[in-house]
């Protein structure tokens, strides 16, 4: 089996990793150090939960020290983009754990808290920044930093981050780095544009990929309960009975929804916390903390947060709501079994998300084993396969007379049975008065040379409307408006 040791990593950091109990790097970790080590670009494709923020942050580091320069003023040397505030946090800790035998000096940026105490922390420079796009493209806006002096760039979870729209801000950032650099993409999915993004920011990259593409963790043992919506809270709550359930995250579609599981929690006496977008950052790392430090049991969180939750011993991810998407639910799960360990994975399903559970299935290639429902049967019922061929078992619609919508008594449209213009294309008689009805039948015009009269005898019906004398109603309304 490969140790640190045999990554030919400095003294002092693999000092760090012993400290922190590390020993054996993970697969990513033993694929991409040697080409990163050397200088190449990278292109990593790993699902979370692997250990891809110590697979860069040690080349990283182990580069900054072999070359030691003084910090740019206002600049830095290694710029990590994070799609999240608690993602970019995580990396920051990583670097300041493996580096704190070092001097090298490393700073976050993020929005959601005041941006003068970063003016302040960035006004002398730093050796690693790790930041997130928009907050970075601010300061580098106000000319609070610059990134002439990059020498070493990481997009981390760029599919994370382009689902989140920040593609233009990195196009904008990529482009203010200098071209010769040493570039990593590390992603969990490999879409299309995440394709198209590393051809055109990566220069002849080594690829390394130790899993296959939205695939979850081979240590998670996924369930899947049927559930009507409206029980799925007090599922929870039964769930929350088995002492084995010590540590769990529990993932909802909505801000609205994980508030409402919070408060519900709280009043059968279940400590809980909700980290989601609408929260400040200080409530979010609060929460995080106290997660973390075992104070709160449950922490709801909604898929923002997905993938910058790093927590070791988490015992059982739920899914309290299904994603619509299906590489949101690899993330959710992969919040659990990390290094090394094993978890479960619950997810609650009702009718309307029988569509999402196929095709999560559809796209991890697996399908999920069925538990039964602990609150009893008939709260939720499994999708029905549909047999090409067999018939169907659902009621048909029919109308208030009880008859099929498509056997409802419609009128008889009229017809018309003159006769039909010629197919030869010529122009077909005109029709005589026989062939229309009696009460359309046109009267007879008859040609003379007398001008047309209207109905009131007269023939110019203009003039006779301007003779008319107002009516009473028009005068009043005309002299009331000044006319």
């Amino acid at each position: 089996m490969t140790q640190f040791t045999d990554l030919n990593l400095n003294e002092k950091l693999l000092r760090a990793l012993k400290a922190e109990g590390y020993t054996s790097p993970t697969p990513i970790q033993a694929q991409a150090i040697p080409y990163l080590t050397t200088g190449r670009d990278l292109l990593g494709i790993a699902q979370t939960g692997t250990g891809k923020t110590a697979a860069f942050a040690l080349p990283i580091l182990e580069k900054l020290m072999n070359d030691p320069k003084p910090t740019p003023r206002r600049g830095c040397r290694a710029l990590i983009l994070s799609p999240t505030r608690e993602l970019a946090g995580q990396i920051h800790e990583s670097f300041r754990s493996y580096g704190k035998f070092t001097k090298l000096t490393s700073e976050v940026v993020y929005g959601g808290v005041p941006i003068g105490r970063q003016f302040r922390a960035l006004n002398n420079g730093v050796d690693v920044l790790v930041a997130t796009p928009g907050r970075l493209l601010d300061l580098v806006n106000q000319r609070a930093v610059h990134l002439g002096d990059v020498e070493v760039l990481v997009l981390d979870e760029a599919d994370h981050m382009l689902d989140l729209g920040f593609i233009i801000d990195i196009r904008k950032l990529v482009g203010m780095t200098p071209s010769k650099r040493q570039t990593m993409l590390f992603s969990a999915t490999m879409p299309k544009d995440i394709a198209e993004l590393a051809s055109a920011f990566l220069r002849d990259p080594a690829r390394v990929e130790v899993t296959p593409v939205a695939t979850t963790a081979e240590r998670v043992e996924q369930q899947i309960i049927f559930v009507d919506t409206a029980h799925k809270q007090a599922l929870l709550h039964k769930l929350m009975e088995d002492p084995t359930i010590d540590r769990a995250l529990v993932f909802t579609r909505t801000k609205h929804g994980a508030d409402k599981v919070v408060k519900r929690l709280e009043e059968i006496g279940v400590r809980a916390s909700a980290i989601h977008g609408n929260k400040s950052q200080p409530q979010r790392e609060r929460a995080l903390a106290d997660f973390k430090a075992g104070k709160l049991r449950l922490l709801i969180a909604t898929d923002i947060a997905a993938r910058g939750i790093d927590v070791d011993n988490v015992s059982h991810v739920i899914n309290f709501d299904l994603p619509n998407m299906p590489e949101s639910y690899v993330h959710r799960i992969g919040r659990t079994a990390r290094a090394g360990a094993t978890g479960i994975a619950i997810s609650f399903c009702d009718r309307e998300e029988h569509n999402f559970l196929r095709a999560i299935e559809r796209t991890t290639r697996q399908q999920i084993p069925v538990v039964e429902n602990p609150l009893g049967s008939g709260l939720g019922m499994p999708p029905q396969p549909r047999v090409k061929g067999a018939p169907s078992t659902e009621k048909p619609r029919t109308t208030r007379s009880g008859k099929p919508v498509w056997q409802r008594d419609r009128p008889e449209k009229k017809r018309f049975d003159g006769p039909r213009p010629a197919g030869d294309g010529s122009s077909a008689p005109r029709r005589d008065d026989q062939s229309r009805p009696a009460q359309h039948a046109r009267p007879a015009r008859q040609d003379t040379n007398e001008p047309r009269r209207w109905s009131s005898g007269t023939t110019n019906p203009t003039a006779e409307r301007n003779e008319k004398p107002a009516r009473e109603g028009t005068v009043q309304r005309n002299r009331r408006f000044g006319r």
